[in-house]
């Protein structure tokens, strides 16, 4: 929604710019629905051939609800899964980004060193070395992304976020994107590798590494694709 303000609504505070930037958003949503429907579609012709499988749910016996028990089942539910998310998984993510952005390999950070490398191939789904870096880096929790892209571009050594469009806007443009690089970096947001806590819940709910694997390489595989796709029709037609 940040960079569908930035780029496509103008003025982000004008009835127009809000109504505007709110339609790309649905299109990315509707854009997810249909590719969910195709990649089903795929997979039941394919991998999950064979005949259908019943499904019956059973609905537990309505009882009146106690306080006491949901707050307490709340409380080892959520928060302490929270909690221990942050401790196992979040936790190590920082301490790797704060190495990365404060080590450095002949006056170069090793964050910087890392995003140069992974440009070349960046440039072909539309997006730079940051940008691609800070959604390997935000495998643990996507929700970091955009905060290590901004450390990124900043050089900074820890995470921080915009709060004002405007100053966000003036250092992504300040950085070479583009209203494509903002497209691409939805897109990629939309399709690309689920969380690390989805994929360990995938493989407590399946048990195989198979489709463990196969729920990271579809989604990353169709980004990669989308992206690449997008970038080569808009070349094509600045071309012409």
């Amino acid at each position: 929604m940040r960079l569908s303000s930035c780029f496509f609504a103008g003025s982000s505070t004008s009835l127009t710019g809000s109504l505007f930037s709110s339609l790309i958003l649905t299109g990315v949503i509707l854009l997810g629905v249909l590719t969910t429907f195709w990649v089903s579609q795929l997979l039941s012709k394919t991998v999950l051939k064979g005949i259908p499988s019943s499904f019956t749910l059973e609905l537990p016996p309505y009882r009146k609800p106690r306080v006491g028990q949901v707050i307490v089942r709340s409380i080892f539910d959520r928060t302490l899964f929270v909690l221990g998310r942050a401790v196992l998984i979040a936790a190590p993510a920082g301490l790797l980004i704060w190495v990365m952005a404060n080590v450095q390999i002949g006056d170069v950070t090793i964050l910087k060193q890392v995003s140069n490398f992974l440009d070349p191939f960046a440039h072909l789904m539309g997006l730079d070395g940051i940008i691609l870096l800070a959604f390997i880096l935000g495998f643990p929790a996507n929700e970091i992304v955009i905060p290590i892209m901004i450390m990124g571009y900043m050089a900074s050594s820890t995470l921080v976020d915009y709060t004002s469009l405007e100053s966000f806007k003036e250092l992504l443009v300040a950085n070479n994107w583009t209203w494509l690089t903002a497209v691409n970096t939805i897109l990629f947001s939309l399709y690309h590798w689920p969380c690390s806590t989805t994929l360990l819940t995938i493989y407590k709910e399946t048990k195989s590494k198979k489709w463990t694997a196969l729920s990271f390489l579809v989604p990353t595989v169709i980004g990669i694709g989308v992206t690449m796709l997008t970038t080569l029709i808009v070349h094509l037609f600045n071309s012409l």
